[in-house]
């Protein structure tokens, strides 16, 4: 049984992951609204789930993507906020949850331009 509970916290410890790609743009050149773009920042989460989507072993949504990635980005790169381009995330709920069945890896992704 010990074997079995270490094995699964290594597997989960090796799948789940973040990436955070940020390209530093000028002002010239792109255009934000609401502030002086500094740079283009895209974060993506991938978590581990278990029976339908129930047990979040690894947690990847909207909300962890969004503020513990670009939003941390942004303030570590002297921004003050985000514009969101877009987000999106591996739905869970209905005909979805099939797709998590025993195992599942939901992604979570957003872009956003950091302003100062």
């Amino acid at each position: 049984m010990k074997k079995a509970i270490v094995s699964a916290f290594l597997a989960s410890s090796l799948v789940a992951c973040t990436s955070v790609e940020t390209a530093v743009v000028s002002g010239n050149e792109v255009s934000a609204a609401g502030g002086e773009p500094i740079a283009v920042i895209q974060g993506t989460s991938l978590g581990l789930t278990a029976i339908f989507h129930v047990i979040d072993l690894v947690q990847s949504d909207l909300d962890t993507v969004v503020n513990k990635l670009l939003v941390a980005e942004a303030k570590a790169m002297g921004g003050n906020k985000i514009q969101l381009l877009g987000a999106g995330t591996t739905p869970r709920h209905g005909i979805f949850a099939l797709t998590g069945t025993i195992i599942g890896f939901p992604i979570s992704q957003a872009t956003g331009v950091a302003v100062k």
